[in-house]
């Protein structure tokens, strides 16, 4: 045994538990910040091969984990872009260089572009689904992930494409005189609709009895006929079933019509028409808006991002992604609350919430630090034990080697 191995025994000691209070330290001044995961110091012995009559002392060595996989409580807001992942995965997010890192930090905010970014200045991604796209995932990458932005669908028009409608005409019902184009009809109701920039149109939905069960039905803009198939739309019905009055298998359930300063056709389902002893009524759903400014945002568990603008339309813009890798205390630590995979926590994947084992998003939570400040403070009185234990094998060490120098005197 060498009085200088004691000591260097001592000094390995001294390090170990200094890296135990490090980790104590940080977990402790982080543990009001969002989305931080605990780290703790775990020690192993370094043994030296000694001969039977002699020790060498060794030493112990340090290895530095995280419990990223731990989630911590959930907090919940008044903001509705604050976020948190209730179960497994992570927030998909990119630093001003473009780099893509993991984290479960979702204190995001619009900056002044509306574009999503967190205390720390990351930017939130997911996929792009306005005007009904479908998300292309790169499971095993961040391809086709985009900056979250809740301001460029504002003051943007959507021409009307489709309506739904539910009505019934009424059989008792007599013909009115009309406006030239029309002429005379039986019953009439208006819908609006929107143009290529956003421009009200109002269509005027005609329908004349002209016949037992048999009906045309015009749509005019004005005193201008819009019905592409022709000036009217020829619809029957079926009153053989008692009770329904439905349209008759050789009806047409649909009409077109071209609207002045849109693109393509307007598609109006009248499948869900009817003809029964009751008062002449119409209820149409159209799609489209006008230009308006974005109110709010509201984001689903989904990860779902929709727009709602001032008039009260509802714009779906982006989906948020989520990701995960198989062994997440693995991860690497980076500046910012973030992490980055690489190989011992393994590939990331990505995907959506709620598929393929992801968790789900809470809109209005965050998800507070995972320290526990009492088992902190009592890993910090262990560590001071322990130092100050090490510290009294080394000095121990010290005085017996001053012992042996003063042999000589």
């Amino acid at each position: 045994m060498s009085l200088y191995g004691v000591m260097r025994t001592g000094v390995s000691g001294m390090n170990a538990q200094s890296n135990k209070l490090s980790t104590v330290s940080d977990n402790i001044a982080n543990v009001n910040t969002t989305g931080y995961k605990r780290a703790s110091t775990e020690f192993s012995s370094l043994i030296l091969k000694s001969g039977s009559g002699n020790y060498d002392s060794g030493a112990v060595e340090t290895t530095v984990r995280y419990a990223i996989s731990d989630a911590g409580n959930y907090q919940f807001t008044t903001s509705a872009t604050d976020l948190a992942v209730q179960g497994n995965g992570f927030f998909v997010v990119q630093d001003a260089n473009g780099n893509n890192f993991l984290t479960r930090a979702g204190a995001f905010v619009p900056d002044s572009t509306g574009n999503l970014v967190n205390t720390s200045g990351f930017q939130l991604m997911g996929y792009n689904i306005a005007n009904g796209a479908t998300p292309t995932v790169a499971a095993n990458g961040f391809g086709g992930l985009q900056v979250i932005n809740v301001n460029q669908l504002a003051l943007q028009a959507a021409p009307s494409t489709k309506a739904t409608v539910a009505a019934n005409l009424d059989p008792s019902a007599t013909a009115i005189a009309g406006p030239a184009g029309p002429g005379s009809y039986t019953s009439k109701t208006s819908m609006v609709t929107y143009d290529n920039i956003g421009n009200a149109v109002t269509l005027d939905v005609y329908a004349s009895k002209t016949g037992a069960n048999t009906w045309d039905i015009e749509v005019y803009n004005g005193a201008t006929a819009l019905t592409t198939s022709g000036p009217a739309t020829t619809f029957t019905f079926d009153v053989t079933a008692v009770g329904k009055g439905a349209l008759a298998a050789t009806s047409p359930t649909s009409l077109s019509v071209a609207i002045p300063g849109g693109s393509g056709a307007f598609n109006i389902d009248m499948s869900a028409m009817t003809q029964v002893a009751s008062a002449f009524d119409f209820k149409a759903t159209v799609d489209g808006n006008a230009p308006s400014a974005v109110e709010k945002v509201n984001i689903d568990d989904k990860g779902v991002v929709t727009a709602v603008l001032k008039n009260g339309t509802e714009l779906p813009s982006f989906q948020i992604a989520l990701a995960n890798v198989p062994s997440p205390d693995h991860l690497t630590p980076e500046v910012g609350n973030v992490y980055s995979p690489n190989l011992d926590s393994g590939n990331v994947q990505v995907g959506l919430a709620g598929q393929g084992g992801l968790g789900t998003i809470k809109s209005g939570a965050l998800e507070d630090s995972n320290v526990d400040l009492a088992d902190e403070l009592t890993s910090m009185i262990e560590a001071q034990r322990g130092f100050t234990a090490n510290s009294k094998s080394f000095q121990t060490g010290a005085d017996l080697l001053d012992v042996v120098v003063n042999l000589k005197r």
